[in-house]
């Protein structure tokens, strides 16, 4: 796995590319959660390895992506994702979104409408208005003060019960909480948090234009996004599987399912 860095007027992106698979092989495009880094994808990366091509990323102002400044959007997240994957020349990717991932792969498409092979989307949700009551969103623009006042010797195991059911879910949890102080993880949670409501706001009018499977932990209790999935399978008619025994980082609590999931998902429009 190569480590590259992609320069912006805000900051140095870092990113990672594995194509032992050959330059003729499909490209897997992990995108990690909100405070989450590219090694919430470590399971995922080693299995595709030689198979598939695969990258994935820090996403601005995570992981080995900072510093830097707070002043992103959506969109802008969708831009400079653009930018590395046409820096590695790869065309049609497969985008592979855990949580903001998922809302980070559906801006893209909703700007570069034809350029994705496929959808996965991890314990996300639909970026689409007609989703959202409007108290939802409301809230989604006051969470910092939330996030400020839990003692930070509290938010930790709580972010990593929250997160996941298993040992290695809550450990990697614990190691993405770890490498922020407090206020660096409030302050990034909220500005997502905050990304999200206003993207969801611009009421896009995108289509997912490509085949597109939406996984979700069965003890996901992050927000309401179980009930997220449900209207989302019936409101855009995609494949809704549930992953057994993950909560809401179901690629690491149960990545061999995840993994099997998505192999069985490419070899449905990828001979």
């Amino acid at each position: 796995m190569n480590r590259k860095t992609f320069t912006t007027s805000s900051g140095t992106v870092a990113y990672w590319t594995d194509a032992s698979a050959g330059p003729d092989a499909p490209w897997l495009v992990f995108l990690p959660g909100l405070t989450a880094d590219h090694t919430l994808f470590d399971a995922q990366m080693q299995h595709f390895s030689g198979t598939v091509n695969c990258m994935v990323w820090d996403a601005p102002a995570h992981g080995e992506s900072r510093p830097y400044s707070l002043d992103f959007s959506m969109d802008d997240y969708a831009r400079i994702l653009r930018e590395i994957i046409e820096t590695e020349r790869i065309e049609k990717p497969v985008l592979v979104g855990q949580s903001l991932g998922g809302y980070v792969s559906q801006a893209y498409m909703d700007l570069f409408p034809g350029e994705t092979a496929g959808f996965v989307s991890i314990d996300s949700a639909p970026l689409k208005r007609r989703y959202y009551p409007t108290w939802e969103i409301k809230a989604l623009r006051h969470t910092k003060g939330m996030y400020a006042s839990i003692p930070w010797k509290l938010l930790k195991p709580w972010g990593m019960w929250g997160a996941a059911t298993t040992e290695r879910g809550r450990a990697n949890m614990r190691s993405f909480m770890d490498s922020y102080s407090k206020r660096e993880y409030v302050d990034l949670a909220a500005h997502g948090y905050r990304m999200l409501a206003n993207a969801i706001e611009a009421q896009r009018a995108y289509s997912i234009d490509c085949p597109a499977l939406l996984l979700c932990g069965e003890k996901d209790h992050a927000g309401d996004v179980k009930a997220f999935n449900r209207k989302w399978t019936v409101g855009d008619n995609i494949p809704l599987v549930w992953v057994p025994g993950a909560g809401h980082n179901a690629n690491v609590d149960n990545p061999n399912f995840v993994n099997a999931q998505i192999e069985r998902f490419l070899k449905t429009f990828i001979p």
